[in-house]
């Protein structure tokens, strides 16, 4: 810990992951594979690129079931989150080089830096940084009331994506291994003893189809309240054990089920199911980009 204050204190411009940030034309930020590298104290690209590789892989449902939530992790497009470019550098002998770099967003560098070498007292920094939601990130009241029903179950998702990851670790670290379980013992308490699959087959859901993709914005709502707060019981309490953890979880869920109750508001299981999925607004949204 003393090492971490240290580089928290002494951080020059060298160091800091905000300095290094990028801003696209359309306001989007990122950062450049090649810098992070350079800030998180990896000499070598192609040590650096593995760990950006257990990222992607991680991403996309590997062997580590970070993203619990995805019932087809091969679906998942990884260009959302990191995009391969070309950059010409001058080398020292003055000569034009094309290198291969990545712009990646702020999910892909918190994946990254998970991932990292973790005896690197500049990754425990890393992890605080990107860990934090920015501005950009976070809508007040009146802009999200501005937007329409899909675009606040895409706000939605997006947040259910990062607090199921954040919740995958800290089960792991009380312990959990039985994922399934542990994600259906928050269900069960927020569905009245639904399990995923139940949610699903009461969706009339095709196969594979992700049961948040197809959750109205009050549904996802509800459910990114549970993870949240499913997440700080097990950070708070310090609980450990799978059992405990799993036990947790669904006295959570139930607590939320009951605060939606008591608010005379509707119950998750009694909310619509979009006509649409987010991936089929997805793909509707690609067309129209290539017919402009």
């Amino acid at each position: 810990m003393d090492k971490i204050k240290e580089l928290e204190k002494n951080n020059d411009n060298n160091k800091t992951f905000e300095n290094i940030k990028h801003i696209d034309e359309n306001g989007n930020e990122y950062w450049y594979a090649r810098e992070l590298q350079k800030v998180l104290d990896y000499a070598k690209w192609d040590k650096f690129t593995n760990v950006i590789d257990k990222a992607i892989t991680a991403l996309k449902g590997g062997k580590i079931d970070w993203l619990p939530d995805v019932e087809n992790p091969k679906n998942i497009n990884v260009e959302d989150w990191i995009v391969e470019i070309d950059k010409t550098i001058i080398t020292g002998k003055g000569k034009k080089e094309v290198i291969k770099d990545y712009k990646l967003s702020r999910f892909i560098c918190y994946l990254i830096v998970q991932n990292a070498d973790s005896r690197k007292p500049v990754i425990a920094l890393g992890q605080q940084y990107f860990a934090i939601r920015t501005r950009r990130d976070e809508l007040n009241e009146q802009e999200y009331n501005l937007l329409s029903e899909d675009e606040k179950r895409f706000y939605r998702r997006n947040r259910t994506k990062i607090g199921n990851y954040s919740l995958q670790q800290t089960a792991k670290n009380a312990g959990v291994k039985n994922f399934d379980k542990f994600h259906n013992a928050g269900y069960k308490g927020l569905y009245n003893g639904e399990t995923a699959d139940d949610i699903f087959k009461r969706k009339g859901l095709r196969y594979r189809e992700d049961i948040l993709d197809n959750m109205s914005s009050d549904e996802l709502l509800a459910n990114e309240f549970r993870i949240s707060l499913a997440r700080q019981k097990l950070e708070n309490e310090n609980i450990q054990g799978e059992g405990k953890a799993n036990n947790a979880h669904f006295k959570v869920g139930k607590i939320v089920r009951n605060a939606i109750k008591e608010a005379g508001a509707t119950m998750p299981e009694d909310l619509p199911t979009p006509k649409k999925s987010l991936k089929q607004l997805e793909k509707e949204n690609k067309k129209k980009l290539k017919r402009k």
